[in-house]
C-alpha cells in the first residue's frame, strides 16, 4: 500500500506540473480567457479530488502524521486557489481586471508553488520510507 501512495503522490506532483503548463499555454492563448483557460480549470478540479485520495490512501497505508497532515495540506492548498479566482474576480463585477484584482490574483501563481513545493516534498519522503531498511555492515 505504501507504494501505491508514493505512486499516486507522483502522479499529483506531474499533474501540478502539468498544471503550470497548461496555465501558461493559457495565457499566451490568442482565444477568449473562458476557453483558454478551460483545461487549466479542468485540471485544477481533478487535482483537488486528487488530492483528497492521496490523503486518504496516506491514511490507509498507515504513513506518519506529518505525510497525512502535508497530503491534507495540497487539498487545502488547492481549495484556496478557488477561493483567491474568485475573491480577484470580485474586485471588478463587469468581468474585467483590476489592479486590486490582478495583485490578488497573483497570489494564485504563488500558492500554485507552494502547492508544488508540499507535492514534491511528499514523494521525497514517501520514497524513503517505501524502501527497504539498508542492512548494517558487519564490522571486520
Amino acid at each position: 500500500m505504501r507504494r501505491f501512495f508514493v505512486g499516486l503522490a507522483a502522479l499529483q506532483a506531474l499533474a501540478v506540473v502539468a498544471q503550470f503548463f497548461l496555465a501558461a499555454g493559457g495565457a499566451f492563448d490568442t482565444a477568449p480567457n473562458d476557453e483558454s483557460f478551460q483545461a487549466h480549470r479542468m485540471l485544477g478540479a481533478g487535482i483537488v479530488l486528487l488530492a483528497v485520495l492521496v490523503t486518504v490512501v496516506a491514511a490507509i497505508a498507515r504513513m506518519p502524521g506529518r505525510l497525512i497532515g502535508m497530503s491534507g495540506l495540497v487539498a487545502g492548498l488547492a481549495v484556496v486557489q478557488v477561493v483567491i479566482r474568485a475573491i480577484a474576480s470580485a474586485f471588478d463585477g463587469t468581468g474585467g481586471s483590476t489592479p486590486a484584482g490582478e495583485l490578488v490574483f497573483g497570489l494564485h501563481a504563488v500558492n500554485g508553488l507552494a502547492i508544488l513545493a508540499v507535492a514534491v516534498r511528499i514523494v521525497r519522503q514517501a520514497g524513503r520510507m517505501s524502501r527497504p531498511a539498508t542492512p548494517a555492515r558487519q564490522a571486520p
